[in-house]
C-alpha cells in the first residue's frame, strides 16, 4: 500500500492535483467568493465544453494523432440541433440528431487518418474548415432546397443571427442542477468515467497506447490499427457534439460559431494532463485534472479584472511553458537511465569471475 502511495505521489496527475488546490486557496485569498463551493461548482459549467472536448481528444493523442476540427463540430452540432428543431422535431430527438453528426464528423475523420499516410493535423485542418463552412452554409442550403421551417423568415434568416427561443426544458442541461452540483458537471464526470474505463481496463484502450508507441508494431500485433483509429476519432467527435450542445444550451441560442476560440485551450488542457504529444502517454484524470486547473484559472484571472483578450496569451504562454517542461524531464530522465545502465556495466565488468 505505501509503495502505491509513494508510487501515486511522483505522478504528474498528483503533481496537478496539489497545484489545482493551490491555485484555488490563492484565487480565494485574493476573493474570498471564490471559497464559496456552490459558486465554486456552478462555476464549472463556464468550461465544462472544453473538458467535453478534451477528454477525447486525449484518446486520439495517446495514438499519435490530433484532432483540431473539434471545435467546428461544436458549431455543426450546435446548428443543426436548432434547424431540426424549427423543423418541428422534438428538441431532445433534435439532440441526438446533434450528437449523430458530431459522431459521422469524427467518423469521417478517422477514416482518413486510418486509410491514408496524411499528417492527422492536415486532415482534420481541412476538415475543421470544411465543418465550419458547411455549418455556415447549411441554413441557407435547407432553404434554397425548399425545406420549410415554422415561421416566415425561413431557415436563411438563422445563417447569421442563430436560433434562440429554446425549451427551457432544453436550456436547463446548462443552468439546472442536482442540489449545488450542476448538471454540466455531472456530464462531464460520467463521461470522464466511461472514457477512463475505457482507456485503462479495457483491451481498446491497450491498442490505444500500442498504436501511439508503434502503430507498425501494433499491426504486426494482429491489432485492428484501422477500426480502433475510426473509432476513438468517432469519439473524439462525439465529445465535440456534447461540448455544442452544453454550449447551446449554456447560450440558450443554436449558432454555428460556438466554439470556435476553444481551440487553444483544449489542446493545452490535454498537454498539461500529461498527453504526450508523440503518442504512447495519457490518463483520462490528469486531463481532467489540468481542464479543472485552466478552467478556474480563466474565472480567477476574469475576476481580478484581467481583460478577455489577455487570458488566451496566458493560456498559450503555459502551454508553451509545460511543453519545454516536459521535454526537459524527457530529457532529464533518459540521462539518469543511461548513467544507471552505465553504472551497472562498470560493476559488472568490475566483478571478480567464478572462475578466478
Amino acid at each position: 500500500m505505501k509503495a502505491q502511495a509513494l508510487k501515486w505521489i511522483k505522478t504528474w496527475e498528483f503533481g496537478l492535483a496539489v497545484l489545482l488546490v493551490l491555485e484555488i486557496l490563492v484565487l480565494g485569498a485574493i476573493n474570498p467568493t471564490f471559497l464559496n463551493l456552490e459558486n465554486l461548482l456552478f462555476s464549472t459549467s463556464d468550461f465544462t465544453h472544453i473538458l467535453l472536448a478534451a477528454l477525447p481528444l486525449t484518446l486520439v493523442i495517446i495514438t499519435a494523432g490530433i484532432d483540431i476540427s473539434g471545435v467546428s463540430i461544436m458549431g455543426l452540432t450546435s446548428i443543426t440541433l436548432g434547424l431540426v428543431w424549427v423543423a418541428g422535431v422534438n428538441i431532445f430527438v433534435a439532440l441526438f440528431i446533434a450528437l449523430g453528426v458530431g459522431v459521422l464528423a469524427g467518423m469521417f475523420n478517422g477514416a482518413f487518418v486510418a486509410s491514408t499516410d496524411v499528417n492527422p493535423l492536415v486532415i482534420t485542418l481541412g476538415s475543421l474548415f470544411m465543418f465550419a463552412g458547411i455549418a455556415m452554409g447549411l441554413p441557407g442550403l435547407l432553404d434554397a432546397l425548399g425545406f420549410k421551417a415554422y415561421g416566415a423568415a425561413g431557415f436563411a434568416a438563422y445563417m447569421y443571427e442563430g436560433i434562440s427561443g429554446l425549451p427551457h426544458s432544453f436550456n436547463q442541461i446548462a443552468h439546472g442542477g442536482i442540489g449545488w452540483v450542476p448538471y454540466p458537471l455531472i456530464i462531464v464526470l460520467l463521461f470522464a468515467l466511461f472514457l477512463g474505463i475505457l482507456l485503462h481496463k479495457t483491451r481498446f484502450g491497450r491498442y490505444l497506447y500500442l498504436i501511439g508507441v508503434n502503430e507498425q508494431a501494433a499491426r504486426y500485433s494482429n491489432v485492428p490499427v484501422k477500426s480502433t483509429l475510426v473509432t476513438v476519432y468517432a469519439l473524439s467527435g462525439f465529445g465535440a457534439a456534447l461540448a455544442g450542445v452544453a454550449l447551446t444550451s449554456y447560450f440558450t441560442s443554436a449558432r454555428s460559431d460556438l466554439g470556435k476560440e476553444a481551440l487553444l485551450t483544449i489542446i493545452t488542457v490535454v498537454v498539461l494532463g500529461g498527453a504526450d504529444i508523440y503518442g504512447g502517454k495519457g490518463t483520462i484524470v490528469g486531463t481532467l485534472l489540468a481542464g479543472f486547473f485552466i478552467g478556474f484559472l480563466r474565472q480567477g484571472l476574469l475576476a481580478m479584472g484581467v481583460t478577455s483578450d489577455v487570458v488566451p496569451v496566458v493560456v498559450g504562454g503555459l502551454l508553451i511553458v509545460v511543453v519545454a517542461l516536459k521535454l526537459f524531464l524527457t530529457a532529464y530522465n533518459q540521462r539518469r537511465l543511461n548513467q544507471q545502465a552505465l553504472k551497472l556495466t562498470e560493476q559488472t565488468s568490475q566483478a571478480p569471475s567464478p572462475h578466478s
